[in-house]
């Protein structure tokens, strides 16, 4: 169990958030602190390997929940916290939510069913970060040129280089443990599964341009492990649900904690 960076901000009834592949905790500080004005104490969470939370060598779901409940025993957290994670961090929110159900009130999960994912998707991802040639690095822009290589979308690339910091000798590194993720991606793509499903209510947020969410999913994979759950669709927007469309999230997840 790893003690996991995190941030705090509000009063009221606890929202855990987590970010998914390659992502920070910085990815929700928006979101977050308009959770918090609205009357909630947030807690935004960087998981392992992630961020500035601890490296390890093993990258697993089991492990990266009970990451999160060393958080949430660390804060004292009240049993009607609602957990949110997006896409990777999803997949961790719904092993919590199986494994530890009583140490919930609500779940809510942004753009990922429980199903296996091959992570093919990522192979340009993986292959371009680690051809930025940290050691000879100079600046920001030439990691952007190296990313361009195998990344076209100027979006993920300014995505995965907030990821990108000046150690105190002044080199360049990256702040996930590129060296386990890469060779653990298939973990990360891993079913989520249990003999006993999670009854208490739990939102499913999905993009309507993204396929992470499938008809399939919606009819068959989320309720066989989540029965008492709904599903919302937000119009005209990616697998960055939040990121590009925050009013609606914000909305949505709003209503269903109240």
């Amino acid at each position: 169990m790893l003690q996991l960076h995190f941030r705090e901000m509000g009063q009221g009834t606890p929202l855990v958030i987590l970010h998914g592949l390659f992502g920070t905790l910085d990815n929700w500080q928006t979101l977050a602190r308009r959770w918090a004005e609205a009357g909630h104490r947030v807690v935004v969470a960087d998981l392992r390997n992630h961020g500035r939370s601890p490296h390890a060598a093993e990258h697993t779901y089991s492990l990266m929940a009970e990451d999160v409940l060393g958080l949430f025993d660390q804060l004292q957290l009240a049993p009607d916290t609602v957990l949110l994670g997006h896409s990777m961090g999803g997949k961790v929110a719904m092993r919590f939510a199986l494994d530890h159900p009583e140490r919930l009130g609500k779940l809510v999960v942004v753009d990922i069913a429980p199903r296996f994912s091959d992570m093919e998707h990522q192979d340009s991802v993986i292959t371009g970060l680690n051809a930025v040639p940290l050691a000879t690095l100079e600046n920001r822009q030439q990691a952007d040129e190296a990313l361009a290589r195998y990344i076209r979308q100027v979006d993920t690339r300014q995505f995965l280089l907030k990821n990108l910091y000046r150690r105190e000798d002044n080199s360049f590194a990256w702040r996930p443990n590129l060296a386990v993720l890469t060779a653990g991606m298939a973990q990360v793509g891993e079913a989520i599964t249990s003999p006993q499903p999670f009854l208490k209510p739990a939102l499913f947020i999905r993009g309507g341009l993204s396929d992470y969410i499938t008809a399939d999913d919606k009819l068959h994979g989320i309720p066989a492990l989540f029965p008492n759950s709904q599903v919302e669709t937000v119009v005209d927007a990616g697998h960055w649900v939040h990121a590009e469309k925050p009013e609606e999230v914000f909305g949505l997840v709003q209503a269903f904690m109240q």
